[in-house]
Formats: C-alpha cells, sequence, structure tokens
C-alpha cells in the first residue's frame, strides 16, 4: 500500500479541477508513461473532457514554473501530460485492468473522496467562524455607541457641577461676608 499523502501530493489543481497527471498515474500503477498514454488513446471514447484532459502547452509551462523541477523532471514532460480527474482515474484502471491497477484505483478514489469531506467540514467551519465573527462586530459596534453615550453623561454631569449653585456654609457663601 501507498501511503494516502503520496497520493494527495500528486493530486493538482487545474482549470479548477482536482486531477492526476498521467506521469504520476503511471507511476502508482507501475506502467510506463508511454503505455498508459496508449491505452487511453485506444480508448479516447472512455474519456471525455470531464474525464481526462490534455494540459495545453501554455499551462504546462505555467505549471512547470510554479515547480522547481530537475533536468529529469522536465524530461518526463516534454509533452504535455493527460490529465485525469476522479472519474478518469476510475475509468483508467478499467482500461489497464491489472490487479495493480484496481488496488490503486481504490485506494485513489479514497483519497479524492476524503478531500471532498475535508473540504465540506472546512466549508461548515468557515461559515460559523463568519457568523461568529459577524456577531463580535455586532457587539463591538453596540460597545461602541454605549462608550460613547457614556462619555456624553459623563460630560453633562460634569457640566451640571460646573454651573450649581454652590451652598452656603456657616452663614457664609463664598465671596460674600455676613
Amino acid at each position: 500500500m501507498i501511503p494516502d499523502e503520496v497520493i494527495m501530493n500528486k493530486i493538482h489543481l487545474i482549470r479548477g479541477k482536482k486531477v492526476m497527471l498521467d506521469r504520476d498515474l503511471a507511476e502508482l500503477y507501475d506502467v510506463d508513461t508511454k503505455v498508459l498514454k496508449q491505452t487511453v488513446r485506444r480508448n479516447i471514447k472512455r474519456f471525455p473532457e470531464d474525464f481526462m484532459f490534455e494540459m495545453s502547452t501554455e499551462e504546462l509551462q505555467n505549471w512547470r514554473s510554479q515547480f522547481v523541477t530537475s533536468n529529469s523532471d522536465r524530461m518526463g514532460l516534454r509533452y504535455p501530460p493527460f490529465c485525469f480527474t476522479e472519474h478518469g482515474v476510475v475509468m483508467l484502471a478499467s482500461v489497464l485492468n491489472s490487479e495493480r491497477a484496481i488496488q490503486i484505483n481504490i485506494q485513489v478514489v479514497r483519497v479524492f473522496t476524503r478531500m471532498r469531506e475535508m473540504l465540506a467540514s472546512h466549508k461548515e467551519i468557515l461559515s460559523r467562524l463568519e457568523k461568529i465573527e459577524h456577531k463580535l462586530a455586532e457587539h463591538d459596534n453596540k460597545i461602541l455607541v454605549i462608550f460613547k453615550y457614556l462619555k456624553q453623561l459623563e460630560q453633562v454631569k460634569k457640566e451640571e457641577l460646573e454651573h450649581k449653585p454652590r451652598k452656603v456654609i456657616n452663614g457664609y457663601r463664598k465671596g460674600k461676608s455676613k
């Protein structure tokens, strides 16, 4: 069995879809990339655009620039690779029809499923955090209003004390004698 992390590291986001490259799948299935591509071309009707697409030259250049690749890696990517979606991976296992392909395929599908579940869970958590943040912002605004009113009240009290006539002490007013 291959660790799930190895499979996860081979899943890329291209054209807004999670895909695996032909060379990575060939490595997992223990076949040559050339053999994998030939098999796909012979069965091309089984691979509609939402199952598999070929990376454009521009996408390949952009993808290469995002990763530091050695010369041997570049040699493996002289031609734009086939990109397989989760459905394409399932179909690929059926056309390769080897025991290893079937076992790896099951594991890959489970990883895709787990990733989808994690993403859904993260979206729910983010939604809850946004609601909490919104409530906190509302509370912050209400607290600011309370402080504003308290300052106004304090100012009014101060002004009242300054303008209030003072009490007479022992029959004397300030500034006046008996």
